[in-house]
């Protein structure tokens, strides 16, 4: 099992409004430099808001959400710092209640196609 830090909003905040393709790219692109593998994950509408070790977080996120999901709680503290307005928390994957951790409602049946956490 996994520890996943995450910080949400509203879909519309995260991805709309604030400048989060910029800031994930040059943390990817610092990646990328240091040789290190990816460790962050964009996911719009996420299941795990609704999973009972989160759903008391969850309920205050408006809908449509989006999270940002990072194993390094250190780059999920800076996104709360950077961005502010959003919830910040963590839980455990994979668990009966959260199977994967980047599944979506979003899409039936795309999480079937996610690989193993």
């Amino acid at each position: 099992m996994t520890t996943y830090h995450y910080v949400a909003a509203s879909e519309r905040f995260l991805c709309e409004e604030e400048p989060l393709a910029e800031v994930l790219r040059e943390r990817q692109d610092h990646y990328r430099e240091q040789h290190k593998t990816i460790d962050f994950w964009l996911v719009r509408q996420p299941a795990f808001l609704d999973a009972e070790p989160v759903k008391a977080c969850g309920a205050a996120i408006p809908r449509p959400a989006a999270a940002v999901i990072s194993t390094d709680s250190k780059f999920i503290d800076f996104m709360k710092l950077r961005l502010e307005w959003v919830a910040r928390g963590q839980f455990e994957a994979p668990t009966p209640a959260i199977p994967h951790p980047c599944a979506s409602v979003a899409v039936e049946g795309i999480n079937d196609m996610l690989p193993p956490p």
